[in-house]
């Protein structure tokens, strides 16, 4: 009875002591991972993860970095205004137009107010055509992180996308490093920056809510929006958007709301877009896409795609086209659903419009269609778009 008392009290007294050097370890493993930096793991862009504090993101280095990057524009313009106290009479107007009011016109200064983000060392600013404004006559300044104002130079303006570029006179400022867009994922963290009610310099935190976001024309003729809960109220449209590697992946544009403020949906061009379409200001003055001639789309509905055949409402309808133009030449006809672009399954008018835009002016670019029910593919040459916004019409 005793030997089995004391072989009992050796096997507790021996598994007592594996458990503590077990326990040991595990601490000590922990201690070390958490002390080293290079126990850490590292991200695929080269730069360590963002620490995460409470269950959420620090992003105190990655705002203060990117504070001094975004700037606040001012731009004043000449606006002409009718003298006529019916201006708003859709009656009076019907008659006399707005070219042609007895009343005569007069001109006012207005101003608007948004945000940039500096994205060259020598004083590149991006930020929205709509706080530039369409006058040539605009006088933009800049307001930088350190109060200098600075006059600004136009260097061009897309409405189709709602980008203008700037340039202000420095050197060695401090610029947010381009991030791709193409490679955002739903629910990454973001920062939208900006100056909202002229709050100088704002710092909201959200997440991607979607990418590729198409608001059929609601806000640009060329929409590929990155959408966000980040708070973005007025005074933000031209700030950045910031990924957790602090990094510039949109550009603040507009927001969705029934009262005028933030209700959680905004939306950003993507930096890619952005960028391509800054190069084509500065390089070329415009900016330079492609289209086909002659020829009026329109967006599938479930109705239409079951008179035409076609599987289902993916794609797009030739809805008109010219006898003369050589989309006819070469076999396209009104009817068609063209369903692929160089072998990109389309999903709506939209991305056929955005793959049309991008596409390399003088390129052949092979459509694959549904006619009759049928299969075919047609070959057409992509030929340079006249006008900053001039796309093929989509009836909605």
């Amino acid at each position: 009875m005793l030997r089995r008392l004391a072989v009992l009290t050796i096997f507790l007294c021996a598994g007592f002591a594996g458990g503590l050097v077990l326990t040991g370890r595990l601490r000590s493993a922990e201690t070390a991972a958490a002390a080293d930096p290079r126990q850490a793991e590292v991200h695929p862009t080269g730069r360590a993860p963002v620490a995460i504090t409470g269950g959420m993101p620090d992003l105190t280095g990655v705002a203060q970095r990117a504070i001094a990057s975004v700037t606040n524009i001012s731009s004043t313009q000449i606006v002409r205004t009718t003298n006529s106290p019916f201006s708003n009479d859709p009656f009076f107007r019907q008659f006399f137009g707005d070219q042609n009011d007895p009343f005569g016109y007069r001109e006012r200064r207005a101003q608007s107010l948004g945000s940039g983000v500096i994205v060259s060392a020598d004083g590149y600013v991006l930020t929205n055509n709509h706080v530039v404004g369409d006058d040539p006559r605009a006088q933009v300044s800049v307001t930088m992180p350190d109060k200098r104002e600075l006059k600004a130079r136009i260097i061009g303006v897309d409405s189709a996308t709602d980008i203008a570029v700037l340039k202000i006179e420095g050197g060695n400022l401090p610029t947010l490093p381009w991030g791709d867009s193409s490679k955002l994922k739903i629910a990454e963290w973001v920062l939208a920056i900006g100056n909202p009610f002229q709050l100088d310099h704002t710092v909201t935190l959200g997440i991607v809510s979607a990418t590729g976001r198409s608001l059929e024309g609601r806000l640009a003729s060329y929409e590929d929006f990155i959408q966000t809960d980040a708070a973005i109220n007025p005074g933000n449209s031209g700030g950045a958007l910031v990924s957790a590697r602090g990094e510039l992946i949109g550009i603040n544009t507009a927001i969705f709301s029934e009262t005028g403020g933030y209700q959680g949906i905004g939306f950003a061009v993507p930096s890619n877009l952005a960028r391509h379409v800054m190069d084509d200001l500065i390089k070329f003055g415009e900016v330079q896409r492609g289209t086909i001639p002659g020829i009026t789309l329109q967006a599938l509905t479930s109705e239409t795609a079951q008179q035409l055949r076609a599987p289902d409402t993916h794609g797009v309808l030739v809805y008109q086209m010219e006898r003369g133009s050589e989309a006819y030449q070469v076999g396209l006809r009104p009817g068609d659903v063209i369903v692929s672009f160089n072998g990109t399954t389309l999903d709506d008018s939209q991305q056929f419009v955005r793959l049309l835009a991008d596409a390399k002016i003088g390129s052949t670019i092979t459509l694959g269609l549904v006619r009759d029910g049928k299969p075919l593919t047609v070959k057409v040459t992509s030929v340079k778009s006249t006008g900053r916004s001039r796309r093929p019409a989509v009836q909605q």
